[in-house]
């Protein structure tokens, strides 16, 4: 059904597919479109389908012979003259022990709940990154918007100043200075325009959109830190290393089954010359592991410690993901901590300083120039706080979406 609906959406016309799109909405084509999901798709259903045969036993063989033709003598070449050649047909099957065939079941279901564990850490990736680009490109235009709020509040001022220099109450000079504030926001502009465009190929890179846009506001997004520590091991990369545990599990039983031997079963029904009778001949061929400590020992040995390595991988993985934990909530807290340092004093007291210096300057009290570092500072602490802002739903996302929950 996933990848009919992918197949569908893609056949859509580009312009249908061209208007902006919400937070949920991009995380929603990205797991639909995204190929790398897909191909993880595809190695869960190869997975599935080599279980299917993975304990069965191996096909039957068709034994044809002819036996003890004469080379030399006066029959040499010749069929049915003696009493011992022999035209045979047979039929043999191998039977695998059953240990070793369960060992194999398990083998095989390992492997899919490798592949599974796969998907999942493949789908978490491509969630946090599709997130991660739209709220860089929400944010993005969010800061532009910013400065063309203040290119308007430019026009303003440059009335002002020419309505001075027509009185004489301001020297000529001073008329160049918005342009050279306005100069010094085209150099902004400039560094934004090129960043939406990085970010916008991100998310069209994920979602498929040739004209990817980011629409509304994004979700709340609340960082429970004890929730997250709590669930640690549910997430898919943990998933992933106990998967890979139970399959080196396996491959450890599968050595120890080649302990146990295996059998063949053949029949053969030889036909000789009509003046002798036909042959029948019946038997079992066992295998005799007798040698044990030089051969099935050092095998049972080594996959041991592949497992054992496999345990201990998911435990230093697990000690690396709780402290990556500890380390980007201690990160997301100090840029909360510098959002709220913003919004509360930084852009209050930079407006508060381009007010008092506008009228200073109106008052003739002030020259322009430092009229317009103040304005400057404003639009800087404005667009500063909004990267702050994004600075704080990034974090917020590459927790929840990496610790936590990471489908919506």
């Amino acid at each position: 059904m996933r990848l009919f609906l992918a197949a569908a959406l893609l056949a859509l016309p580009t312009a249908l597919r061209a208007a902006p799109i919400s937070f949920d909405e991009a995380l929603r084509l990205a797991e639909i479109r995204a190929p790398e999901l897909r191909a993880r798709e595809a190695s869960v259903d190869a997975a599935t389908s080599a279980a299917i045969a993975a304990d069965r036993l191996p096909d039957p063989k068709l034994d044809l012979a002819i036996k003890d033709l004469p080379v030399t003598g006066p029959d040499a070449g010749r069929f049915n003259r003696d009493d011992f050649t022999m035209q045979v047909i047979g039929i043999s099957q191998e039977f695998i022990n059953p240990a070793k065939r369960r060992a194999r079941a398990l083998r095989a279901h390992a492997d899919i709940d490798v592949a599974e564990a796969e998907q999942a850490v493949a789908a978490q990736d491509i969630r946090l990154a599709t997130a991660l680009a739209w709220i860089d490109l929400h944010y993005a235009k969010r800061r532009l918007k910013e400065l063309d709020l203040l290119d308007g509040e430019l026009d303003d001022l440059q009335a002002t100043v020419s309505a001075r220099l027509a009185s004489g109450a301001a020297r000529p000079a001073q008329a160049l200075e918005p342009e050279q504030l306005r100069a010094q926001l085209a150099d902004r502009r400039s560094a934004l325009t090129a960043d939406i465009a990085r970010y916008r190929a991100q998310l069209t890179r994920f979602t498929g959109d040739t004209a990817a846009d980011t629409t509304g506001d994004l979700p709340p997004l609340a960082v429970d830190g004890d929730a997250l520590r709590a669930g640690l091991a549910a997430l898919p990369l943990l998933r992933a290393y106990d998967a890979r545990t139970l399959a080196a599990d396996a491959e450890t039983g599968l050595a120890r089954a080649d302990k146990r031997p295996d059998w063949t079963v053949n029949a053969a029904y030889g036909r000789r010359e009509p003046n002798f009778g036909d042959l029948v001949t019946v038997g079992v061929t066992i295998d005799l592991p007798l040698f044990a400590k030089k051969r099935q020992d050092p095998r049972i040995a080594a996959r041991a410690s592949e497992a054992t390595r496999a345990r201990l991988d998911r435990e230093a993985a697990e000690r690396e993901v709780a402290a990556a934990l500890s380390a980007d909530l201690a990160m997301h807290r100090m840029h909360d901590e510098q959002l709220a340092n913003a919004r509360t004093r930084l852009v209050p007291l930079a407006k508060q300083r381009a007010q008092l210096d506008l009228e200073s300057f109106g008052a003739r009290r002030l020259d322009l120039g430092t009229a317009l570092l103040s304005t400057l500072a404003l639009a800087e602490a404005e667009v500063d706080a909004l990267a702050r802002e994004g600075e704080v739903a990034r974090d917020a996302v590459r927790i929840i979406f990496t610790y936590g929950e990471a489908r919506r």
